[in-house]
């Protein structure tokens, strides 16, 4: 793949996206991921004001500071980028009190959503009152191979500028573009558990294996075509993909019948 090209293509649809929006610039959560990562430093390649918000949840201190040191590593390339640190975890702290139901066996999963939901309307009020997008840091295997984000969370966004990226893409991308390199070895996580756990830990995959699952399923391959770690990946892909495709398709509408109406 063409990295620089793609990279130069996706700041030009940006700006074009902006414009054509009537809106002043970009919103994005850093995290202290790749993706995140990657998404600021395309939006602030545009020249449009962009806003880097770090929103702290029972966070680890490695991902606090790799956040931080993304931001000042953006701030010192580009004058249009603006860092706002958004502590919520007085907020989640006061939601999960209230609404926790300590003995339900989803709790914990709801309550990771929660997080990433409350950073989302944290992201929302800070592009409304600039008028601005909330750009999406979602990579394509993350949002169309298994479905891994949170609904109306990190899923609820105005704009993706990288989910037609492979995460291999997305870090080769990086690296062109000379992300900070401990943010380009660190391992992904999407910071919603208090344990550290990475999304390998999550997934049962990387994303590498991932990406080969998902060009299997494009070449229309079965699961009886594998055998051993393949047909685990395989399979790994198939169920995520299948118990999350509520979140890649359109909200389902019920339809008056014609003779109803």
């Amino acid at each position: 793949m063409k990295y620089d090209i793609i990279a130069s293509n996706i700041i030009q649809w940006l700006k074009s996206y902006s414009k054509k929006s009537k809106t002043n610039g970009f919103v994005i959560g850093i995290s202290g991921g790749i993706d995140s990562a990657l998404t600021s430093t395309l939006c602030a390649s545009t020249g449009l004001p962009t806003i880097c918000i770090d929103m702290p949840i029972m966070q680890s201190q490695n991902e606090v500071n790799r956040a931080s040191n993304h931001i000042k590593w953006l701030q010192k390339r580009f004058n249009n980028v603006i860092h706002k640190s958004v502590d919520l975890n007085n907020a989640f702290s006061s939601f999960k009190n209230t609404v926790q139901q300590k003995n339900n066996e989803n709790n914990f999963l709801s309550l990771a959503n929660s997080r990433s939901r409350l950073r989302m309307t944290t992201l929302y009020y800070f592009a409304g009152i600039n008028n601005h997008l909330v750009a999406g840091t979602g990579n394509k295997v993350e949002d169309f191979g298994i479905g891994f984000y949170t609904k109306y969370g990190d899923g609820g966004v105005d704009i993706s500028p990288i989910a037609d990226l492979n995460k291999t893409d997305v870090f080769e991308i990086s690296k062109s573009l000379e992300i900070i390199n401990e943010i380009v070895n660190a391992k992904p996580t999407d910071g919603l558990w208090d344990d550290g756990r990475t999304d390998e830990d999550q997934i049962g995959a990387t994303y590498k294996e991932l990406e080969w699952a998902m060009q299997q399923k494009d070449l229309n391959k079965e699961l009886t075509d594998f055998k051993g770690r393949e047909k685990e990946v395989f399979q790994i892909l198939k169920k995520f993909n299948e118990q999350n495709l509520h979140k890649m398709i359109p909200i389902p509408i019920y339809k008056v019948p014609e003779d109803l109406k």
